[in-house]
């Protein structure tokens, strides 16, 4: 175990051996097998789902929407807890795809740590570095899994650069690969100086490890081509020269990331990449809040919600809202303040998940995830105390880039319209504006593919037909400042103005000239981007 910095506490056993965190990467990086076969070395189920497969190997648990089963992606954060070793994980899938990016960037919020999934052919892309940019704000301990090197890859020096310069991080090899593609064998473990062999044949079954004395050992000779092992020894000397050691220090400070290589499919190169969360990873850190800041192991429970997530069970019209706690031992029946409403609630039945399946949570710590199912009284943002009047920061809501009128195909129905948008915009899957003149709703998204996700859902959970039609509105703002100001500013510009689902006012633009004339004309009000889901 990692010594706690010397001003903290020791944490209680049951909260010290937490470890929580997401799993990011671009779209197809290996994200959603790779957490399949944590569940499968957590003992949490028999077979790893695959998201390319057939009949029932195909289900995988992290991904259960409709949607995300028929197109292989993941398109909603999801969360698991289960056990390894003496550890309790409580892991985060988030979807890769950038057109759902805003709900990984409010997951990372809830959690002390990522994994970073690279491709071995394709490296550092497009969505990993946006996503690596949220990590560096938050200053969260990164750890690396390169993944598909059954398949051919580059050259690991190569990966390892590209990540160095353009994530500015410095880079460890806690596993060093053995060939690639189809002469890929397994790994040489840098840390233990052992070597892992990969077994072909059977994807659901623990690699082997022999046990050597470094790699001068006779033995080596009986598992690993001359060729290969030539190549090994002369690679692992110069990582060892150019490379810096792994400093555990440096990894919690965000500052170094280990690197492990393997195959998830062919669930090689995972445990050796779950030892190390375990071993280098973060115990649950203090939360930033206001007044003060939230210490892990404080005896009131605390938590916020990060997540709402509507119609997980559609046969019951259900909202969880996912729950990270910050401190406190939490029991089953506990009474929280609603902070927001300053309102007492008794949590009757909160759930743990393993994805969509889920079972009544008799007690959680600091640092797990809990659901708890409730008719809409908790949004994100909210926080949830044993009393005292306290708001966790930070977790932020972006405009939206793409926004369309939407209208019930059957125009009977457009009280129903409006009840299924406001669940989506209170589940943080767009942003819904209520337009001060005309009908209708405006929907705002983050990326295009969210349109037909939320049609499909609406159409699916609520029987609902919509059309979206494009808007003559391309952009949305967030308007604050004096009540004044604001008020002129509203009775001036009417065509402009909407509301969204808490009732801000938001000001709706069609080109940046609106938004420069509003700054030049209303200098006290301030249009903003981005609205921190603070209440």
């Amino acid at each position: 175990m990692l010594d706690a910095p010397n001003n903290r506490p020791d944490l209680p056993a049951e909260i010290a051996r937490r470890r929580t965190f997401a799993i990011i990467s671009h779209p197809d990086a290996g994200k959603t097998t790779l957490t399949e076969k944590f569940l499968l070395y957590g003992g949490a189920i028999q077979m790893a789902g695959q998201v390319r497969a057939k009949g029932e190997a195909r289900r995988t648990r992290s991904d259960f929407m409709q949607m995300e089963k028929d197109r292989g992606i993941s398109v909603s954060a999801s969360a698991m807890s289960f056990d390894f070793r003496k550890y309790r994980f409580n892991l985060v899938d988030t979807p890769g795809h950038s057109d759902f990016s805003e709900d990984t960037y409010r997951t990372l919020t809830a959690v002390d740590a990522a994994i970073m999934v690279i491709d071995g052919a394709k490296g550092v892309e497009s969505q990993t570095r946006k996503l690596f940019e949220v990590c560096r704000l938050r200053d969260l301990p990164i750890l690396t899994f390169c993944n598909k090197m059954d398949r051919e890859a580059r050259d690991t020096f190569e990966i390892i650069d590209e990540i160095q310069e353009n994530l500015a991080i410095d880079v460890t090899p806690a596993s060093w690969p053995i060939g690639m593609g189809r002469d890929f064998l397994g790994c040489y473990d840098m840390l233990n100086d052992r070597l892992e062999l990969m077994d072909r044949a059977d994807r659901n079954k623990v690699a082997e490890t022999v046990r050597l004395e470094g790699l001068d050992d006779p033995k080596m000779a009986e598992h690993v081509p001359a060729h290969l092992l030539d190549q090994l020894r002369e690679e692992v000397e110069m990582a060892r020269e150019l490379l810096p050691a792994l400093d555990p220090q440096s990894v919690l400070e965000g500052h170094m990331t280990p690197i492990w290589f393997g195959s998830a499919i062919n669930s090689f190169g995972v445990q050796e990449l779950m030892n190390g969360i375990a071993t280098y990873g973060p115990e649950p850190q203090p939360q930033a809040a206001t007044p003060r800041q939230i210490a892990p192991e404080e005896d009131k429970v605390t938590g916020f919600v990060f997540k709402v997530q509507a119609n997980m069970d559609p046969k019951h019209r259900d909202r969880v809202a996912f729950v990270r706690l910050a401190s406190g031992h939490f029991n089953r029946g506990m009474k929280l303040t609603h902070v927001r409403t300053k309102k007492p609630m008794t949590v009757s039945a909160p759930v743990l998940f393993l994805a969509s399946d889920r079972e009544l949570a008799e007690e959680a710590w600091a640092g797990d995830i809990i659901g708890i199912p409730n008719h809409g009284q908790l949004r994100i943002g909210d926080t949830l105390t044993e009393g005292e009047a306290l708001k966790v920061t930070g977790i932020p809501s972006f405009a939206p880039e793409l926004l369309q009128s939407c209208r019930a195909g059957d125009p009977m129905k457009a009280k129903h319209l409006e009840k299924a948008l406001m669940q989506f915009a209170e589940e943080g899957a767009a942003k819904v504006f209520k337009p001060a003149f005309g009908s209708g709703f405006i929907v705002g998204v983050v990326g295009a593919l969210q349109f037909e996700v939320l049609g499909s859902r609406i159409e699916m959970e609520y029987g609902l037909p919509v059309r979206f039609e494009p808007s003559q509105f391309t952009s949305a703002r967030w308007v604050h400042g004096p009540r004044a100001a604001v008020e002129k500013l509203t009775n001036a510009n009417k065509q402009h103005i909407g509301h969204d689902n808490d009732g801000d006012i938001v000001f709706l633009t069609r080109l940046q000239w609106d938004i420069d004339r509003v700054v030049r004309d209303y200098p006290e009000v301030t249009l903003s981007a981005t609205k921190e889901m603070l209440v």
